[in-house]
């Protein structure tokens, strides 16, 4: 065995010999045939392989390649549909990693373009309807008072509201909500990434200053209508997540005209449901999807806010943690997103002022399977946007039935 070992190193050193000694050398080395070029043209790219063209997991960040502008210093930027990022998250009780979720929601996007937005559900384009929609960044929050932080959310967002609308007299928007505005004006209506729920309260202050009071489609797996928690024994730290509600309601910023939808969590009580109802919000629970079904959750939704104008949040732990694992705040026995995506479908044609989706943390998601859920639905909140009235479904697709 030895002499065997022996043999096979000689043998092996002899090849690495003889390969070296036909190894061409550099000098002589010819480089493979090339296109004829000029090493010094700037425009050598574009001559031989035209634009610059972003693919879809490349390129600066925005929700869904929109075109991006720092709407907040550049003040002459116009638009129909904004974008908005508030990446604040000091106001949770639990998970942090919150203000991560506006560039998670952006990066879970980046296979929706303009050109692409077609789906079969909503059967149409939301970006080829005729309104300017753009993503205007983020709100540069502190993180160190929430105080400032929850003032610089209600003015970045009075700032977005007071810009003139693109499509003015183009029948585009629908329906028409000027008819609620105080000034009589149609005003901008702005999709807002989160962050923590807490960013409600600055949003309902600012729509407060041009429609006044709003009712609101709360889409949640807990009420976050309680008065306050133990120790808060100071003004702002009354102000969270799980409160702003009942604080909206204190400033007279809702209706009493206002629903809850996905509510599963635990209470102290059936005094949090009385508080609840005080607060003015109706309940539809998440099992009130196996019992009464999709299509009449709608029905309640729509009868409850009416011809009001209306605002829809929408915390992503909504959705079942199996499916959206990313929350500060996960519940068992959620909806399923495609359940969530058909109820949203079918309230189009409300006056929606705005709407947000909240509670991405994406520090505990898995394959970013809670951000690109989010981004999907706010692709939903686009169309929901433009449309004026929910998409018909197939003739024969027969009654609609939930998932089970």
């Amino acid at each position: 065995m030895l002499f065997n070992f022996a043999l096979l190193a000689v043998l092996v050193q002899t090849a690495f010999v003889l390969a070296h000694e036909e190894q061409i050398p550099l000098d002589d080395f010819v480089k493979p045939a090339a296109d004829n070029y000029d090493p010094f043209d700037t425009e050598l790219w574009l001559k031989k392989y035209g634009k610059q063209v972003d693919q879809v997991f490349s390129g600066p960040l925005s929700f869904s390649h929109l075109p991006y502008s720092l709407c907040l210093e550049e003040t002459q930027k116009d638009f129909d549909i904004a974008v908005l990022g508030m990446p604040f998250d000091t106001g949770v009780t639990y998970r942090p990693g919150a203000r991560f979720g506006p560039y998670a929601i952006r990066s879970g996007s980046r296979r929706q373009r303009e050109s692409r937005g077609y789906t079969m559900a909503w059967k149409v384009n939301p970006y080829e309807l005729g309104s300017k929609i753009i993503d205007c960044g983020d709100v540069p929050v502190s993180p160190f008072d929430n105080a400032l932080a929850v003032d610089q959310m209600e003015v970045a967002y009075s700032s977005l509201l007071a810009r003139p609308i693109v499509s003015q007299d183009s029948g585009v928007r629908s329906p028409v909500v000027s008819q609620f505005a105080k000034d009589g004006k149609e005003h901008p209506r702005v999709i807002t990434l989160g962050g923590d729920h807490t960013i409600v309260l600055p949003i309902l202050r600012s729509l407060n200053k041009v429609y006044g009071p709003v009712s609101v489609i709360h889409f949640d797996a807990h009420l976050d209508t309680w008065p306050s928690y133990a120790g808060q024994s100071t003004e702002q730290s009354r102000v969270t997540h799980g409160t702003f509600f009942y604080l909206a309601q204190e400033e007279g910023l809702m209706t009493n005209t206002s629903i809850h939808a996905g509510i599963r969590c635990k209470l102290s009580g059936i005094g949090d449901i009385e508080n609840d109802e005080s607060v003015g919000f109706q309940l539809v629970t998440s099992d009130d999807i196996d019992d009464l079904g999709v299509a009449e959750i709608i029905r309640r939704i729509r009868a409850r806010v009416g011809d009001s104008p209306v605002y829809l949040s929408l915390d992503i732990d909504v959705i079942d943690p199996g499916l959206a694992p990313a929350t500060g705040t996960p519940e068992a026995g959620g909806w399923t997103t495609r359940e969530v995506k058909r109820i949203i479908r079918g309230l189009a044609g409300l006056n929606f002022v705005g709407a947000d989706i909240v509670e991405v943390a994406p520090a505990y998601d898995t394959a970013e399977i809670t951000a690109i859920a989010a981004a999907d639905i706010v692709h939903d909140f686009l169309s929901m946007f433009v449309t004026q009235e929910p998409p018909k479904a197939p003739a024969d697709a027969g009654a609609l039935r939930d998932e089970l």
